[in-house]
């Protein structure tokens, strides 16, 4: 990527910034910047006598004054990042979030949909963006390849969030210790911590560590909550036995994992901004929620839209169903994480009654192939009512059809994507219209 960016270096005066070593090469105004992906080419650069800057040293040429929430976890880093920027801009102060559903300031959308954590020099660019705008606060998704890869390399983060460890990316990881080791990196050093305390997995530097938890004892969790109608809790906060203070939240979010992101997010502005946890939790209230998580299509018949694309993921949408009769539509990415794909399929044995296994985005796999390793792992001799049907808009109606007025319908895997890759090609699809345009037809009004 390249990126422009005057910068004096070595007494020379430079006007872009890139990671790639060809345009370092080919144009004299390009600083070439070397990062652990490219380190090879750098060192190549280095010998033929050329600049190159390390990405430990991005700090020194760019804006970086507002304060950086990182969080980082298996599922919930979406919403909670949501939920603290929804809580702080009702505080009064401004900020700018980033992560998977976009870059935002102020309110404002400032960039479209991209990768959890962009790449370094785009990220940096987009705090500076942040700092241009008068951002006191700039929050961020923190994936595990960004970690791995450092693409956060030498920012300095004011809070660091930790909202669950389970399997995923073991494509990439290939295996869950070296996926698990790589979340747990991201707290070893003595900033600011707020640690999800009920998450077995996780290991932390101590100092500086705040946690939260509903199973736990530690500095923020309920005493009592209902799930009844959204979410609905009394909380305690605690910080060094001194001054406990309390508060309720109510939430028109579903689920115990909200509860858990809602706990996360006022834990780390409660340490951040030493504001009354009432004044905190009070603002619960005007967050909406997420599009595309745990979003309601229809509420007659009820059918909810989900992004939960593991075990964990489904789990915890379940679980948040557990009085009602489930029927749930789900596939799994293709060319990704194939051991999850059978726990996939067992979890959903487990929780729902009605099952429809379909496609996801199964880019350059046989649809077929990834459906077969999803049913792998429910039970041959199942009285359950299960589909294979790799076409996602005949599932999601089929599903819709057989439906019955005791049952939630969940679709899950691809939450507010508005495309499908097949092979190499992205096509529109967007679950949500599929299910409003379908509710149209079959209850005309």
């Amino acid at each position: 990527m390249k990126i422009p960016k005057q910068i004096k270096y070595h007494s020379k005066t430079y006007l872009f910034l890139s990671d790639d070593s060809t345009e370092a090469q080919k144009d004299p105004n390009v600083l070439f910047l070397q990062t652990k992906r490219n380190a090879s080419y750098g060192k190549t650069l280095k010998e033929n006598g050329f600049d190159i800057v390390d990405a430990n040293e991005l700090k020194n040429y760019f804006l970086l004054t507002p304060k950086i929430i990182g969080i980082t976890g298996t599922n919930g880093k979406t919403t909670t990042g949501a939920i603290i920027y929804s809580i702080l801009l009702d505080m009064g102060y401004k900020c700018a979030l980033l992560g998977t559903r976009g870059f935002f300031a102020n309110d404002e959308e400032l960039k479209p949909k991209g990768l959890t954590t962009p790449g370094i020099l785009e990220l940096y660019a987009n705090i500076e963006k942040a700092a241009l705008l008068d951002c006191e606060y700039f929050i961020m998704e923190v994936s595990s390849h960004a970690i791995e890869q450092e693409r956060i390399a030498g920012l300095n983060f004011s809070a660091k969030i930790l909202t669950n460890i389970t399997g995923d990316h073991l494509d990439y990881h290939k295996t869950f210790e070296e996926y698990i080791r790589v979340k747990n990196s991201f707290f070893k050093d003595e900033s600011l911590k707020i640690i999800n305390k009920d998450e077995p997995k996780v290991f932390f530097n101590p100092k500086n560590a705040y946690g939260y938890a509903l199973n736990s004892k530690t500095n923020l969790s309920p005493t009592a909550y209902s799930f009844n109608e959204g979410i609905n809790a009394h909380i305690f906060w605690k910080e060094n036995h001194n001054n406990p203070e309390e508060a309720f939240i109510d939430s028109c979010l579903y689920g115990v994992h909200n509860l858990y992101n809602i706990l996360a997010a006022i834990a780390c502005i409660k340490c951040l901004t030493k504001a009354p946890l009432k004044t905190i939790a009070k603002k619960t209230e005007n967050f909406g929620g997420v599009s595309g998580r745990m979003e309601i299509v229809s509420h007659d018949p009820l059918i909810i839209v989900d992004f939960a694309h593991t075990e964990d993921g489904m789990k915890q949408i379940f679980e948040s169903f557990k009085s009602k009769k489930i029927s749930v539509v789900f596939g799994a990415g293709g060319d990704r994480d194939k051991t999850k794909r059978p726990k996939m399929g067992a979890c959903a044995y487990n929780y729902a009654e009605k099952i429809y296994i379909t496609s996801d985005n199964p880019r350059s796999e046989e649809p077929n192939n990834i459906i077969d390793e999803i049913f792998a792992g429910i039970p041959k001799n199942t009285t359950h009512h299960i589909i294979l049907e790799p076409d996602r808009k005949k599932a999601i109606q089929q599903a819709m059809n057989e439906l019955e007025n005791n049952e939630v319908l969940l679709v899950l895997g691809k939450g507010d994507e508005t495309y499908q890759i097949i092979g190499k090609e992205n096509f529109y699809f967007d679950d949500r219209e599929i299910i409003k345009n379908y509710i149209k037809q079959i209850k005309p009004l």
